[in-house]
């Protein structure tokens, strides 16, 4: 599963920018970040984590904040990133809390099962259908039975006008955050390409013949949306 997660070569100079270049997006973030503790607000005191393409480990530190006990286990491919991922526990006074896995998720070694999993604007990098289901499975296989999955990714049907009216005010918003413009039209580009932009209905399907219980889209901001769904139980 060599694409598990996008093919992107962050330099270091990159990745230590990363979050301010989308600080000005950070009220969607937060708001995902809400739902999410929300939602995982009653796994065990002692709960085990597993964040899936962690980046620069916002979500990690936001969900360590909130539950003090939490482990969390960050895999990230791009050592640029997960550098960065690094000195923010560090910050945080969590690195104890931690551990860090540099590489691809099916190259993580199968353990103790896991109570939750999160996996944010990563599985729409993946463009192939059945490599995307693969990739949800071993995330299924690392959790316990009935262990929570929040995924969020761009979904869309791109032959609707509705996405041709949403993606004008995606790119609207990008540009008050002041992305440059090249970037933008990148972006634009990109969708389709290499981001994998399904409809959400055919989302939420992998999900489910990955050894969920059928999704719950719990949060859409234009192109983002989020669900959560949980590990099957064995019969």
């Amino acid at each position: 599963m060599k694409n598990q997660q996008p093919a992107i070569v962050f330099d270091q100079k990159t990745a230590s920018a990363y979050d301010q270049r989308w600080a000005k997006l950070a009220p969607i973030r937060d708001s995902l970040d809400l739902l999410i503790r929300a939602i995982l607000s009653e796994l065990p005191a002692d709960a085990r984590i597993l964040c899936v393409g962690v980046g620069t480990g916002s979500e990690l530190i936001n969900l360590a904040q909130a539950f003090p006990l939490w482990q969390f286990t960050a895999v990230e491919p791009a050592i640029a990133m997960i550098n960065v991922c690094r000195q923010r526990v560090e910050e945080g006074g969590i690195t104890s809390r931690c551990t860090f896995h540099e590489g691809y998720l099916d190259s993580l070694p199968e353990s103790d099962s896991f109570d939750a999993a999160t996996c944010l604007v990563v599985s729409h990098f993946i463009m192939e259908k059945e490599e995307r289901r693969n990739f949800f499975n071993q995330i299924a296989l690392r959790l316990r039975p009935q262990g929570y999955l929040i995924s969020s990714d761009i979904a869309s049907d791109m032959s609707t006008s509705d996405y041709q009216s949403l993606l004008e005010i995606w790119l609207r918003m990008m540009k008050s955050a002041e992305l440059p413009e090249d970037d933008i039209e990148k972006m634009r580009a990109a969708y389709g390409h290499d981001v994998a932009v399904l409809p959400p209905q055919e989302v939420a399907s992998i999900i489910a013949s990955a050894g969920f219980d059928p999704p719950v889209l719990f949060f859409q901001n234009l192109l983002i949306h989020a669900w959560y769904s949980r590990r099957t139980s064995p019969d």
